[in-house]
């Protein structure tokens, strides 16, 4: 309970899936419930890659959090952003909004994708994270198409209808799959002169097989299925520098009009505002409650907490561990 005997304050700071799972739980309940986002929608992030190759509209995977929330009288939504944590006076702080008071503070801030020490890159390759994101994919992909069109030296003509896609996760298999399906089908029909069954699209990824994280079966079933959508795979590949309009990949350099990056992800600056030391993705470790150690009241859920195993074996950050 609160230090004032009433109703305890639960502030949950990020919509995404772990933060609404959280507030609906708590919905109709006698807490005091506040949930903050820098949106004032729920994003539903799986489906940006459809966003990115025109196959969804933003608002297909968007939807208003008040909506969702609204039959919870006992939920409030604040648009902000947060910056911080006071653990002491517990208070959410802001950087140009009045601080919020808690009793409990729920963290589901999520994650975003880590360049590996190279920002600079993410000008020239998005990642598709926000609907911002998607939106610049979806241009730079259709607007290379139509540059194509016109163009009349065949170099450049091959390099505007060429995609590189960084990463071979689930966010690089789905985007190089989905681009593909895009260039040889649903454009196929559009052009006169740019033919877009030639346009090439590359997955890059480092390691030694797609789909690191899951069984070799699978990793093998999606390498066969890209390469029937024409996708070149190249694995055991590392990417040494970005620009606009070309990647340096093992010494040679590839020109293509769209590169979109999905090679990595870290977890948001919660072990900072908590003065926790993070494992190497930034996330923080958890109790098995997702507590934090040695903070009262505060919980990390999602990408930015760090889950072991009986074994100390770190939890796979995947929608279906999360929910088990």
């Amino acid at each position: 309970m609160s230090p004032s005997g009433t109703a305890p304050r639960i502030v949950i700071v990020g919509a995404g899936f772990g933060g609404l799972a959280a507030a609906k739980t708590l919905g109709g309940s006698a807490a005091r419930v506040t949930i903050v986002d820098r949106h004032n929608y729920h994003l539903f992030v799986p489906l940006l890659y459809q966003v990115a190759t025109a196959a969804l509209s933003p608002a297909d995977i968007a939807r208003p959090i008040r909506r969702l929330l609204a039959r919870y009288r006992n939920i409030e939504v604040v648009l902000g952003e947060a910056v911080g944590v006071d653990k002491a006076a517990k208070l959410l702080k802001f950087a140009d909004a009045p601080d919020i008071p808690f009793d409990v503070l729920i963290l589901s801030t999520g994650s975003s994708y880590s360049y590996f020490g190279h920002d600079e890159w993410a000008a020239a390759a998005p990642a598709p994270k926000t609907i911002a994101d998607a939106r610049a994919i979806r241009s730079n992909l259709l607007l290379a198409f139509e540059r194509a069109e016109i163009v009349t030296d065949p170099e450049e003509r091959q390099a505007l209808l060429t995609t590189v896609v960084v990463g071979g996760g689930p966010t690089g298999v789905e985007m190089a799959g989905a681009v593909a399906e895009l260039t040889r089908h649903s454009l196929a029909r559009d052009f006169r002169h740019a033919d877009p069954t030639a346009a090439r699209v590359l997955l890059v990824e480092a390691g030694p097989r797609l789909l690191a994280t899951f069984p070799q079966s699978l990793s093998d079933y999606a390498r066969d299925a890209l390469g029937k959508l024409g996708v070149t795979v190249m694995t055991g590949q590392s990417v040494e520098d970005i620009k606009p309009g070309a990647v340096t990949i093992g010494g040679k350099v590839v020109r293509a009009a769209c590169i979109v990056w999905g090679a990595g992800v870290k977890a948001s600056p919660v072990a900072a505002w908590l003065g926790i030391t993070p494992d190497r993705a930034g996330r923080v470790p958890v109790n098995s409650d997702l507590s934090v150690p040695g903070c009262d009241g505060i919980y990390v859920i999602g990408d930015s907490a760090m889950l072991a195993d009986e074994k100390g074996v770190p939890l796979p950050a995947l929608a279906q561990v999360a929910n088990q």
